[in-house]
């Protein structure tokens, strides 16, 4: 019934083997043994019938490739139709409205579709990285039960269903006049997600909720050593610092029932430009990371923690420089303040490249990167070629330069364009990622082999012979 093999009885009248004799039962000895017969031909046939269940249901199931097929197609056909309806909900607008309301559900929705995004990159590392030489989970210190790249993917495809269909489902009843409707989608998804997160129950993945929720803590909270996952996480989160931008002002306009209210364009709105909770929501993930370099230099005494964390401490005036446009007049923002913030912004994104390519990565190493257990096509492509390291210096150079508009609060009005080099900031991320896990791994291997080399040593030592004159 469950696609598990039934066994019919050994001694089953009916069982028998190709070619052996059929099974008589002699009628004459006993008149008794009719009812017998009876009864052992009602339980052979309901063993017939069990035994070829499974038959059957493997007959009428179909095959995977097959399976996996459909649903794409209905992927593809969701995709369309919320597209199909959520253009023709924006038509229905007037001209007037459309843009002011298109920015409005962006802030609502594109956090959300940008963690989705790095949800989806994260599976193809982890891909890579099953594919390659690289331990990830020693790394990392995960245990049997981690996540592999085919479940971290069915998480974001989950991801990429609710949060379009929600947003589909705004823009609709917006368009439509159901305004109490349309501001309770966001509600309703920020609500969901949060308790994802928190359920204490074993189901959606616990251990891997409690680790990440876990790293989360130990990130705000640094009154521990400082591991690898610790500061490799804190790292993704400062590309997700406009993220955490924009979630501060949709969970700001909730607190305040302003959702689908289009009142962010008031200057007094409590939750809009002048709000000082915008540049405290960008500079937080580099606050983190500041403190985590001082407690690492405060554990080893290694004075390339403090240049570190002079790294973080460059984007604390990139931001504030860049939020006092709405708090002084205007010409002393374009004569004073303005050529500051351009050169904080410079010295940000230059020391930021340094540090990637001298620090994170090890220029040294670049010769051992995208080692693979067995050969394919995307080893061939990508080992020892040096069109991928020139790539992969000169786009973190351009989008390190293109870090200073994202960071800068007084240039997000222009949502599309802010949205597209966020997104772009997450790609640099996620290409920046192998290259550093590839650099521990090194640096583990190397620490290991040294290890075994002077055990190695010490064992000669005591097993060597010695030669004494007497």
């Amino acid at each position: 019934m469950f696609g598990g093999q039934v066994i019919p009885p050994s001694k089953s009248p009916h069982l028998r083997k190709s070619g052996s004799r059929p099974v008589v039962f002699d009628l004459d000895k006993e008149e008794g043994n009719v009812e017998m017969e009876g009864l052992l031909h009602s339980t052979g046939s309901n063993d017939l019938k069990i035994a070829s269940l499974p038959i059957t249901t493997a007959a009428i199931m179909p095959s995977p490739i097959l399976l996996w097929r459909f649903k794409v197609l209905l992927f593809f056909l969701w995709g369309f139709i919320c597209c199909k309806i959520g253009w023709d909900s924006v038509m229905r607008m007037s001209v007037n409205l459309r843009d002011l309301f298109l920015y409005e559900a962006f802030l609502y929705y594109n956090p959300l579709l940008l963690v989705t995004m790095m949800v989806w990159l994260w599976g193809v590392n982890l891909w890579v990285f099953a594919q390659s030489t690289i331990s990830y989970a020693k790394i990392f210190d995960l245990d049997q039960n981690h996540l592999t790249h085919r479940e971290i993917w069915k998480v974001a495809t989950w991801m990429t269903i609710i949060v379009p269909t929600s947003m589909t489902a705004y823009l609709y009843l917006y368009s439509h006049g159901e305004v109490s409707l349309a501001a309770s989608q966001p509600v309703l998804l920020y609500c969901a997600v949060s308790l994802v997160l928190i359920f204490p129950f074993d189901i959606f993945y616990l251990s891997s909720r409690y680790y990440l929720l876990r790293t989360l803590w130990r990130i705000v909270f640094p009154l521990q050593a400082i591991t690898f996952a610790d500061f490799f996480v804190a790292d993704i989160l400062t590309s997700m610092s406009k993220v955490f931008s924009d979630l501060e002002r949709s969970v700001c306009r909730m607190v305040h029932r302003q959702v689908a209210t289009i009142a962010w364009f008031e200057a007094d709105s409590v939750c809009g430009s002048h709000s000082i909770g915008i540049p405290i929501a960008l500079v937080l993930p580099y606050i983190f990371r500041l403190f985590q370099c001082l407690r690492q230099y405060k554990d080893t005494k290694e004075k390339t923690a403090l240049f570190n964390a002079l790294k973080y401490s460059t984007a604390v005036p990139v931001i504030f420089l860049s939020a006092l446009k709405y708090h002084v007049l205007l010409d002393s923002w374009t004569n004073f303040y303005r050529p500051l913030w351009l050169l904080s912004g410079v010295i940000n994104s230059l020391y930021s490249f340094y540090w990637d390519v001298t620090r994170d990565w090890d220029l040294s190493c670049f010769t051992r990167i995208f080692k693979y257990n067995k050969p394919s096509l995307c080893s061939y492509l990508l080992h020892g070629r040096k069109w991928v390291y020139f790539w992969v210096i000169g786009s973190n150079f351009i989008l390190r330069l293109a870090w200073t508009y994202k960071l800068s609060a007084h240039l997000r009005h222009n949502y599309l364009t802010v949205f597209t080099i966020t997104a772009l900031e997450m790609i640099r991320r996620f290409q920046w990622v192998f290259f550093r896990v590839e650099n521990e791994w090194n640096k583990m291997s190397s620490k290991s082999n040294l290890q075994l080399s002077e055990i190695s040593s010490e064992e000669d030592k005591l097993l060597a012979p010695n030669d004494h004159n007497v």
